[in-house]
C-alpha cells in the first residue's frame, strides 16, 4: 500500500467505523430517525387514503399509503444522513477534528470516513424501514430489492456528503438544526415524494429538477414498481446516474471546504 493509499483508506476506514459505533450507542437518534417518517406514513397515509382515488396519475385504484411508501422510505435516509453530521460539530467542539487535521490524512481520506460512514447508517435504516414494504402492498422481487437498496444507499450518499458541506461550515449544533429544517422539508416534498412532480407549476417544476433528492426518489419508486403513479421524473438507470452525479460534484466540494479550512 502506497503512502498516499495509507493516509486515504485506512483514515477512511477508521472513521467510518467510528460513526457506526457511535451511533448506535445512542437509542434516541434511532428512534427518532427511523420512528418519525413511520409515525408519518401511518398517520398522513391513513388520514390521506380517501382522497387519493380522487387525485390524477394513478393507473388503478391504489392506496395513498403505497403511493406515499417510497416518500417516507426517502424521508428516512434524508433524516438519517443529514443529521448524522452532528458529529462532525461534536468532533470540532471536543477537539477531535483539530486531531485528524493535524494528523497525516488526506482530505480525501477525511471526507469519505465521515461521510461513508453517516450513509451507511442512513443505508441500514432505510432498510429498517424498507422491511415494512409488504405491509404497504409491494412484493419485491431479489432483483427490485437489489435495485431499491443500491438506489438507497447512492441517495445515502448524496445526502450525507450534503450535509457534510453544511455541517464543516457551522459551528453549532443549534445553528446546523437551523439551517437544515429550512432544507429539510421542502428538498423532500419537493421531491415527488408527497406530490406528482408532473403536477406541480413550473416555477415549482424547476426546483424540482434541481433538487438531488428527486433523483433518488424517482430510482426508488421505479424500482419498488410503483412507477405508475406517474412521479418519476426519469426511469431508474438515468435517475441513478443523474444522482451519481450530484455525489461527485458534492463530494468535490466537500474535498474542497475541508482544505479552505485546513489552509485558515
Amino acid at each position: 500500500m502506497t503512502e498516499a493509499q495509507t493516509m486515504t483508506a485506512l483514515p477512511a476506514l477508521s472513521l467510518a467505523r467510528r460513526e457506526l459505533v457511535r451511533f448506535y450507542r445512542q437509542k434516541a437518534r434511532i428512534i427518532g430517525s427511523l420512528g418519525t417518517p413511520i409515525v408519518l406514513w401511518a398517520l398522513l397515509g391513513s388520514g390521506l387514503q380517501a382522497a387519493f382515488p380522487a387525485m390524477p396519475g394513478a393507473t388503478a385504484s391504489i392506496s395513498y399509503l403505497k403511493y406515499f411508501f417510497p416518500g417516507n422510505l426517502v424521508l428516512t435516509v434524508l433524516f438519517t444522513s443529514i443529521f448524522t453530521n452532528i458529529s462532525v460539530i461534536e468532533d470540532r467542539n471536543e477537539g477531535f477534528l483539530q486531531g485528524v487535521l493535524v494528523a497525516p490524512v488526506s482530505q480525501l481520506g477525511l471526507v469519505l470516513g465521515k461521510v461513508s460512514g453517516g450513509a451507511l447508517i442512513a443505508l441500514i435504516q432505510g432498510i429498517f424501514f424498507l422491511s415494512l414494504a409488504p405491509l404497504a402492498g409491494f412484493s419485491l422481487s431479489l432483483i427490485s430489492l437489489f435495485q431499491v437498496v443500491l438506489a438507497v444507499a447512492v441517495t445515502s450518499l448524496c445526502l450525507t456528503t450534503l450535509g457534510f458541506i453544511f455541517a464543516w461550515r457551522l459551528d453549532s449544533i443549534q445553528g446546523f438544526h437551523s439551517i437544515m429544517n429550512l432544507f429539510l422539508m421542502p428538498m423532500w416534498l419537493l421531491s415527488g415524494a408527497f406530490f406528482p412532480a408532473h403536477r406541480a407549476p413550473w416555477f415549482l417544476k424547476l426546483v424540482i429538477y434541481l433538487n438531488p433528492l428527486t433523483y433518488g426518489f424517482s430510482a426508488i419508486q421505479v424500482a419498488l414498481k410503483s412507477e405508475n403513479l406517474s412521479s418519476s421524473v426519469l426511469g431508474y438507470s438515468s435517475a441513478l446516474g443523474v444522482e451519481l452525479l450530484f455525489v461527485a460534484v458534492l463530494l468535490l466540494i466537500a474535498i474542497r471546504v475541508v482544505s479552505d479550512r485546513k489552509k485558515g
